[in-house]
């Protein structure tokens, strides 16, 4: 009995940091996820500090939690994310996660246009409040 409470105590220490930041995600599993994103996503600081070298297909996420949709300067969004930076939505943690599911859907509820499109055609199918955990951990300072 007593084995089976410090068990119970040891669960709980550990999951305490997740339970205390809810849905928050994991960051670590989310960088580790991220060598998929890599494939089309890259992450550099302004000053060209490399965080993550990955492709060019898809915008720089350095910065992306807290930045407007579709704004990445040198980056040509497709209509979808332009509308949605027209709207005023602005990438969060849970936006970012709700997103990376499902891309086209995401664009498509949000702008409420049906036709509308992501050119983002991955769907992280698990792990995207990971993902966005993670990338909400190589933010500047300021988001």
């Amino acid at each position: 009995m007593k084995t089976q409470i410090l068990a119970g105590l040891a669960t709980l220490a550990l999951a305490g940091p997740a339970l205390a930041n809810g849905d928050s995600g994991d960051s670590g599993r989310g960088e580790r996820l991220f060598l998929k994103c890599k494939a089309c996503h890259s992450i550099v600081k302004p000053d060209g500090g490399v965080v993550v070298k990955g492709g060019k297909v898809g915008p720089d996420l350095y910065g992306v939690i807290g930045r407007k949709a579709g704004t990445e300067p040198g980056f040509n969004y497709g209509a979808g994310l332009k509308e949605l930076g027209d709207k005023g939505v602005v990438w969060t943690v849970e936006l970012v996660s709700e997103y990376v599911e499902n891309p086209t859907e995401f664009v498509r509820e949000k702008t409420g246009d049906a036709a509308a499109r992501s050119n983002m055609s991955y769907k992280l199918a698990e792990g995207g409040e990971d993902v966005a955990a993670y990338l909400a951990s190589v933010a500047p300072a300021a988001n």
